[in-house]
């Protein structure tokens, strides 16, 4: 094998060895077949930084929980190691210092029993203090820094929980907001009103983080991305409404607070939690608590107990996920596995298809229906159950597999599903063209002006990947751009938002790499000339920026506010399958850059035949949160690999399907 940093030298007439390739794609396959649960579906770990399982340390400390000794013992060893060498804790693997990352982590290791003179604490202590202290966290490290009496409630914006009873028409309402936001912010009111105090037994502070006295801390400065004038709109307003809360009648408090109550107990969602992420089941569990409600209350038990059900307990380590990914994991794997081919494969594949089935949300309306009241429902949910939020790009992808287990057997059994998750996509796509993840016409950029977003991810706007995955469902279903008036406004839309270099933004994937696979893929399924200049740019942009091994690598660093071209950054074999595969979509099958990609994926290839893949090539939200999806590295090159040898086994070369 090669190493990841040996140049792969590929002639211009070089083909890939048949053989090897045959080889690769065999072991691939049966090593990612490995990981099939027992009713045939996949669910791979889905990482996301040291925040998460530092939260759920503090949450348990909140509580008052019996210490789970061996437990915390395996978290504090993740804690550790994922500590950079700047002294701090980053978002990604070997990123820079982040400090609301830094102080979770190290308020976690201190509430488990790591000294504070021990030499990794005194680097992380002295990293976050260099950086200007603890004062510089961000509006939700602020929140849980309140809720421990570090910080006073003038540190973080003012959230009335009154706003639940706003009309639709009001500038501010829970349903402008992305189903993320929503979900999280509804508990987060009740207990903004509360004001409760974390049990704390141990009495554990983070004090010495500070560069002044933690009490006298104000209000969240102006985020990069927030424009003056706005922000000092909704600052004033913060003001106001600081003064004049504490006046609002109680009996109107109190309703408010029985409407955030009805909205939570209506989408609870049993042990897979509202919302099915971390940061609402954590914010619930906390606001029964603050209500007075016992953890043997159901609704509080129920949801404590789903949080558990997201850890991932090794031998030695341990961390909590912020949610998991079945739908989407199985739904990609049929892909690969249909890629792959072969008759126990299929089989297999089939397998995971029927799984995915009944998993369609066929009669719940959720949130999405507020702004499409007469669009059926017709989605599937990344998470094992959702209803409330089924997204679009899981969607697209079921029904692009679907279709492709229909067209190779002829068999009618997915035809209804194909048909009602068309007909919702379809009923979702916004005013501009675009789709977005969960919603449509989430379009009230103005929000993410206020103090409380200061992580600029409030909305849920349509987005270039999704919209190309979109698309990629539209047309693989038969629709172009001249039987669809739906497949026309999303292809304009991705015209529009293509920048001159040539790459689309990818806002779940990282990130241009990321963006323009997805989009090339779904220019060439709706029947795009490849020689369109569109296509053509984009297919020189992922040319010109392969790395000398033959990989493409791309890092978190490429989502800056003032990104102004591509930035190198190490290989992985996540993002070389994506570069192929758009690249192969764009027609670029004998372009002797396909072969040195391939022969990276070879090279990289491990004895169990599957790729090691430490960086994080994901995105939760872009600057703030990231990814690292373990499942990636293991249905994606297979991907490439079996589309760059069945397209070499025909005369067309042409790429049939939507992605």
């Amino acid at each position: 094998m090669l190493s990841v940093d040996k140049k792969i030298a590929v002639d211009s007439v070089a083909t890939v060895d048949p053989v090897a390739l045959e080889k690769s794609i065999s072991s691939a396959t049966e090593a990612l077949l490995g990981y099939r649960q027992s009713d045939g579906h996949f669910v791979f770990e889905l990482e996301a930084d040291s925040t998460i399982p530092s939260e759920y340390i503090l949450l348990r400390h909140y509580l008052a929980e019996p210490v789970d000794s061996a437990l915390e013992a395996k978290i504090a060893n993740y804690l550790r190691r994922a500590q950079g060498n700047h002294g701090g804790w980053p978002l990604v693997q070997d990123g820079p210092f982040d400090m609301s990352a830094s102080v979770k982590s190290y308020f976690a290791l201190k509430m488990i029993g790591d000294s504070v003179d021990a030499p990794h604490m005194v680097r992380a202590r002295e990293a976050i203090r260099s950086h200007g202290g603890a004062a510089r966290v961000n509006v939700f490290t602020r929140f849980l820094l309140a809720f421990y009496g570090v910080l006073s409630w003038r540190a973080v914006p003012v959230l009335p929980i009154e706003i639940m009873l706003l009309p639709m028409w009001s500038p501010f309402h829970i349903n402008k907001i992305s189903y993320w936001a929503r979900t999280t912010i509804v508990p987060l009111m009740v207990m903004a009103a509360l004001k409760p105090l974390a049990k704390n037994p141990k009495g554990v502070g983070v004090d010495e983080l500070f560069l002044q006295d933690p009490k006298s801390v104000g209000m969240t400065p102006k985020a990069p991305h927030q424009s003056w004038g706005w922000f000092t709109l909704f600052s004033t307003l913060d003001k106001i409404l600081r003064v004049v809360e504490p006046l609002f009648p109680k009996k109107l408090r109190q309703r408010a607070i029985d409407a955030a109550l009805a909205f939570t107990e209506e989408r609870l969602n049993g042990e897979d939690g509202m919302g099915a992420i971390y940061p609402p089941m954590a914010n619930i569990v906390m606001m029964y608590d603050a209500l007075g409600k016992g953890p043997d209350y159901p609704p509080r038990a129920v949801t404590r107990k789903g949080i558990d059900k997201l850890l991932v307990i090794g031998e030695h380590e341990a961390y909590c996920q912020p949610c998991v990914s079945p739908v989407w994991d199985t739904a990609l794997t049929c892909h690969a596995l249909a890629e792959a081919g072969g008759e126990d494969t299929i089989r297999m594949m089939e397998q995971g298809l029927d799984w995915l089935k009944p998993r369609q949300v066929l009669d719940l309306k959720g949130d999405w229906a507020v702004k499409a009241p007469d669009v059926r429902p017709g989605g599937w949910a990344f998470q094992y159950n959702n209803d409330y939020y089924p997204d679009l790009d899981d969607t697209a992808v079921v029904v692009m597999a679907m279709d492709r287990a229909r067209r190779a057997s002829g068999s009618k059994e997915y035809d209804e599903a194909i048909s009602r998750g068309r007909e919702w996509i379809e009923g979702l796509q916004s005013r501009d063209g675009g789709w977005a993840a969960f919603d449509i016409n989430n379009l009230e950029y103005y929000l993410n002006n206020i103090p409380f977003s200061d992580h600029g991810a409030l909305l849920d706007p349509p987005t270039e990947d999704v919209t190309a995955r979109c698309i990629s469902m539209l047309a693989q279903l038969g629709e172009t751009a001249e039987t669809s008036k739906a497949v026309a406004d999303g292809i304009a839309y991705l015209r529009r938002t293509q920048l001159p270099e040539g790459s689309w933004y990818g806002r779940w994937g990282l990130n241009y790499v990321y963006g323009t696979w997805s989009v090339l893929c779904a220019l060439n399924a709706a029947g795009m000339s490849h020689q369109d200049p569109m296509i053509r740019k984009a297919a020189d942009w992922l040319l010109s920026i392969q790395n000398e091994d033959g990989g493409w690598g791309e890092d978190a660093v490429s989502y800056r506010l003032d990104y102004k071209g591509f930035e190198g950054a190490p290989s992985t074999s996540s993002q070389t399958a994506w570069a192929l595969l758009g690249l192969m979509a764009a027609g670029e099958v004998e372009n002797p850059a396909i072969v040195r990609g391939v022969e990276y994926l070879k090279a990289t290839q491990t004895e169990k035949g599957l790729w090691d893949e430490a960086r994080y090539t994901a995105t939760g939200f872009p600057r703030v949160f990231y990814l690292r999806y373990h499942g990636y590295s293991k249905f994606f090159p297979l991907w490439a690999l079996a589309r760059y040898r069945n397209l070499r086994s025909t005369n067309s070369r042409v790429v049939g399907v939507g992605m």
